[in-house]
């Protein structure tokens, strides 16, 4: 065959192909796999081929997880979830050693996944540690320990209170602080205001640190099946590529505002700080409400005295992008200071949602909930600390702008003051 007529033939196949291919719909080549995938999992479960490696008389693997223990007047009501891969009944119940009588709203067998609610009448006392203790039908014991007996919150008017004024006292009102140091950040000098921006970025990242390990600790109490880990690495690549984009969106537009233009070329990093700063509070007022809830907590002066002075040194990192960046004298604030209605603003954004984590965690709280939460405070601070980087290197080297005096100094600083004002929190 010559080589032109071969050209012709192999072409006339190509083309004969693709028109097939075309013929068949796009939704029938999506839908295909799926069902020969749903006739192989239908089938794995029919004939369950794991069975038959199994020796009989081997007891189920079981994992009961507490999810929650509400305390009022008529006892505990504990929901518990399964979290194995076999089905768990749960026969019995223990409070302080001692069995005791309760009621389950799924008295049959718990499947994967499954919750039970069991409401137990035992006369609790405030103050007082309890061990509640449920027990399988295998034999198999569970417990949660309530280390400070105290009743849990109602939605009602008085606990709202309450927690809006502990989110007061320890994220709005110190964070408003903070915001005060703007005339002192204002004239400085290039050095002192390098240290000032380096102390901004060792306080970001003390609580980037502090949040991974709170969201780290979190994802490893939740139930396994839900992968808390994973849940945490994705929550903070989410949040991070979130902000991300939201600077890059609030940076095309910043010519646009009026409030950018009052407060400078900085408002949009001051503001991604402030968004920061109020994802990681939220965290806090979520950790906060939820230990109030659970029992696990006393809120008493020294403590919110200790969060207070924590997130003061908040404010300084919001406004410290403020400030123009001069290489000598004194800055000169003067045409470029931020409106007081912006530096509201921006206190309102790093320091309110404590409040709205306060009440969630308080009234709905959710350990699922809690890691996602922290995993999104972790990946906002991350981008903010990255954001400030940028800003402070500008076309030097990261490394040599971060190894010179003020800026090391500023860093060790950052780290010192976090870690001293923690240490009240506990």
């Amino acid at each position: 065959m010559k080589p032109e007529v071969a050209d012709v033939v192999a072409r006339e196949r190509v083309e004969t192909s693709e028109t097939k291919t075309k013929r068949v719909p796009v939704w029938a080549a999506a839908l295909l796999p799926l069902l020969l995938l749903g006739g192989l999992v239908a089938a794995i479960v029919w004939w369950d081929p794991a069975r038959s490696l199994q020796s009989e008389g081997v007891p189920p693997v079981e994992r009961l997880t507490f999810q929650r223990i509400v305390l009022n007047e008529a006892g505990f009501t504990v929901t518990v979830l399964n979290d194995g891969p076999d089905p768990v009944r749960i026969a019995q119940v223990q409070i302080d050693e001692a069995y005791w009588s309760f009621e389950s709203d799924r008295p049959g067998e718990l499947r994967h996944l499954e919750q039970a609610t069991l409401k137990i009448p035992y006369p609790w006392v405030v103050g007082e540690s309890h061990i509640v203790k449920v027990l399988t039908s295998t034999g198999t014991a569970f417990e949660h320990t309530i280390p400070v007996a105290v009743e849990t919150p109602r939605p009602d008017a008085r606990f709202f209170g309450v927690f809006s004024l502990i989110g007061l006292y320890v994220g709005v009102i110190p964070v408003a602080i903070g915001l005060l140091w703007y005339p002192l950040v204002a004239r400085l000098r290039r050095s002192g205001f390098d240290f000032v921006l380096a102390l901004t970025i060792g306080l970001l990242v003390f609580l980037l640190l502090d949040g991974a390990h709170e969201g780290l600790e979190a994802a490893d109490m939740i139930p396994g099946s839900f992968q808390g880990a994973a849940l945490f690495g994705i929550g903070v690549i989410g949040a991070y590529l979130a902000l991300e984009t939201l600077g890059g969106w609030l940076r095309d537009r910043r010519t646009r505002g009026r409030a950018a233009a009052a407060a400078g070329g900085g408002f949009v990093l001051a503001l991604l700080v402030a968004i920061g700063i109020g994802l990681h509070n939220f965290g806090e007022g979520l950790a906060i409400g939820a230990a109030f809830a659970l029992g696990e907590a006393t809120l008493g002066t020294l403590l919110i005295v200790g969060f207070t002075l924590h997130n003061t040194t908040e404010g300084l990192a919001i406004i410290a992008p403020l400030v123009p960046r001069v290489d000598r004298g004194p800055t000169d604030a003067g045409s470029s200071k931020p409106r007081l209605i912006d530096l509201v603003k921006l206190g309102a954004i790093g320091g309110a949602p404590t409040i709205a984590g306060a009440w969630l965690g308080g009234f709905v709280y959710s350990p699922v909930w809690s890691v996602a939460f922290l995993a999104i405070g972790v990946g906002a601070i991350a981008q903010v600390v990255v954001q400030i980087s940028r800003q402070m290197a500008s076309d030097a080297p990261v490394a040599r702008y971060f190894a010179r005096g003020p800026v090391l100094a500023g860093l060790m600083a950052g780290f010192g003051v976090m870690y001293v004002t923690g240490m009240l929190i506990g």
